[in-house]
Parts: C-alpha cells; sequence; structure tokens
C-alpha cells in the first residue's frame, strides 16, 4: 500500500526585501515517517518550519498539512501540530507540569482531562521526578524534554522539532532521540531540522538537505550516502603555504585532490591501498592531522556544494539564554 501523504509543500518561497531565504521548494512527507531537512545554519531550515507550522506566511507557494492549507487553514493547521521551536517557551517561574497543563488549556481542555493530558505527556517524555520542579532549575536536556511535552500535550498528528539537540551534552541528545523514536512509533509525523549530520542519519526515513534556501538532495540516508563512490582522506597541515605545496605534489600522484576550509581532501577508491604511497607524499610536509573519512551525510553535503557542514560547541544552550535574559532584566 503506498504511503499516504502527511505534508504537501509546493512552490513554497520566503523573502526578507531581497533576502531569498526559501527559493520554491517542493517535497511530501509521508504520515508517520521522521523527516529530516538538513544543513548549516541559515539554509532555510527554521524559515521553512516557521511557514510550514503558521508561524510565517510564504511570500509565494502553499503547503498542505493534513490537508490543510497553510495560508487559508491556518487555525486549522494549528489545531492537528505541535512545534518545539530554538527559543525558550516555557515559564521558569512555573514547575514544568504547570506549563504543560497550561498548553492542554490553552489547546481547549478543562478540568480533570486537562489534567490528565499533562500528566500523561510528563510521563511520555520521562519527567516525572521533575515535574513539580520549577523549570529555572532544568537541565538543558530536560528543559527540552518539557518543550516536546508541551508541544503533545493535545495529541498532534504532526510535530515540528527545530535543532531540538543543539547545544545538548551526548548523553541529553541520545535521550531526545530516544523520545523521538518514540512519537513515530505512535504514528505521529515527525519534521525534524538539524545541522548534525549523525542525528539524520540516525533518525530519518528520509532527509532533504537544504543549502542557501534550495533543496539540493531528497532520500533516504542510505540513498543519499550511495552517491559517494571510495573514501575521503583529510589532511591538515602547519601553514597555508604547506597546503598550497601539498596540494601541488599529492595531484602529480592522486587525481582527486582539493582544498576545503583550510584543509586537503583526497578522495580514493580506497583508503588502505592509497594510504602507503599518500605518506610517502607527504614525508617531507608537518602534517598536523590525518583522518579516514567513510560515506556520510556530511560527505554527501560536501560532494553537492563543495562546502562542509558548520557545527557547534556543545554547552547548556538553555542555561545560558536563561543567564542572559536574567542580566538584560
Amino acid at each position: 500500500m503506498p504511503a499516504q501523504v502527511s505534508i504537501d509543500v509546493r512552490g513554497l518561497t520566503k523573502r526578507y526585501g531581497r533576502l531569498l531565504a526559501v527559493d520554491h521548494i517542493s517535497f511530501q512527507v509521508y504520515r508517520g515517517e521522521v523527516f529530516s531537512l538538513l544543513g548549516p545554519n541559515g539554509a532555510g531550515k527554521t524559515t521553512t518550519v516557521s511557514m510550514l507550522s503558521t508561524l510565517r506566511m510564504p511570500t509565494e507557494g502553499d503547503a498542505l498539512v493534513e490537508g490543510y492549507s497553510i495560508v487559508r487553514d491556518r487555525t486549522a493547521v494549528r489545531r492537528i501540530i505541535g512545534v518545539v521551536p530554538q527559543d525558550l517557551t516555557a515559564d521558569d517561574e512555573l514547575t514544568g507540569f504547570d506549563n504543560v497543563l497550561l498548553m492542554a488549556r490553552l489547546h481547549g481542555y478543562r478540568g480533570k482531562e486537562a489534567e490528565e493530558r499533562a500528566k500523561e505527556a510528563i510521563r511520555f517524555m520521562e519527567l516525572e521526578d521533575a515535574a513539580n520542579r520549577r523549570v529555572m532549575y532544568y537541565s538543558g536536556g530536560m528543559r527540552r524534554r518539557l518543550e516536546i511535552a508541551m508541544s503533545v500535550v493535545h495529541d498532534p498528528q504532526v510535530v515540528f522539532l527545530d535543532e531540538p539537540t543543539v547545544g545538548l551534552d551526548v548523553q541529553s541528545r541520545r535521550h531526545i532521540w530516544d523520545l523521538i523514536r518514540r512519537l513515530k512509533k505512535v504514528g505521529v509525523t515527525v519534521v525534524l531540522t538539524t545541522h548534525y549530520m549523525e542525528e539524520a542519519d540516525e533518525l530519518s526515513d528520509r532527509v532533504a538537505i537544504m543549502d542557501h534556501g534550495h533543496i539540493v538532495a531528497l532520500g533516504s540516508p542510505d540513498e543519499l550516502k550511495s552517491r559517494i563512490k571510495g573514501d575521503r582522506i583529510y589532511l591538515k597541515l602547519g601553514s597555508p603555504d604547506e597546503v598550497r605545496r601539498a596540494l601541488e605534489a599529492i595531484s602529480v600522484e592522486f587525481k582527486d585532490v582539493s582544498e576545503v576550509d583550510g584543509q586537503l581532501v583526497v578522495k580514493v577508491p580506497s583508503s588502505a591501498d592509497a594510504m602507503p604511497q599518500l605518506i610517502k607524499l607527504l614525508s617531507s610536509f608537518d602534517v598536523r592531522e590525518l583522518r579516514v573519512v567513510r560515506p556520510n551525510l556530511e560527505e554527501v553535503f560536501l560532494e553537492l556544494t563543495g562546502h562542509g557542514l558548520r557545527d557547534e560547541e556543545s554547552f547548556d544552550t538553555f542555561k545560558f539564554r536563561r543567564l542572559m535574559g536574567a542580566m538584560r532584566s
């Protein structure tokens, strides 16, 4: 039986003055899948999700979310979706439970039904032990789980997660991954934006790679990685002059050598076969780092765009934002 379409995007476009943030993109998301928008900061991922979740009006184009137009049926769309934005939305002065209960009431639930929905969302996100604690004392990972609980308290059909693990430690990130898999298991369609290639690879049924407002590739992680043949050898040298000279020397023996972000990239069918000859060529150079990379989504992105995915330092973004807010108040 063919997959049913949950989201049908048709020529979606967003301009901010002269800036074309999202450029006439079209794709479909199937019901019950995890669909990732993968790309660096500024690729258009957040703008796309903002339009699909009716937070921003498209400049051109439209999309149907479970049959409702994001242009003509905005109220109906909002009833059936949950949104977890990058920015903080929970009230630090309230408990986790009270934040989720408030969202249940905003969705029209009252009395005992609202309380039961809040309790179930808290359980689903595994926050029972912290439910009665004020949010100001939550860690970044707990805070993000609370934001998801607030977004699913009304049993949405579609959930949008905008960079849900940015700034989290590895353990908290893995916990969020498990919760996303649980959403999929109960039949929720999940649209995820990320610039972490491992996250997209681990979670996604399909991935749309975005760059400069365009979708440059779309498919399952395995389909996308199958575009890359052979291995990549990355070389970091002591100076820009050494990079230039090494590029000339290596190019004599290897056909596909390039400079990317200050490093040399040597594309070879087999790193094991190429390494003895490459090491011999580099014997007189100040090689600071050598690493072998086999096909992954970041390599697909590099192949398609000519530049790499920019990553971020891992620190507690949520606590940092709260600190800055307190300093301004």
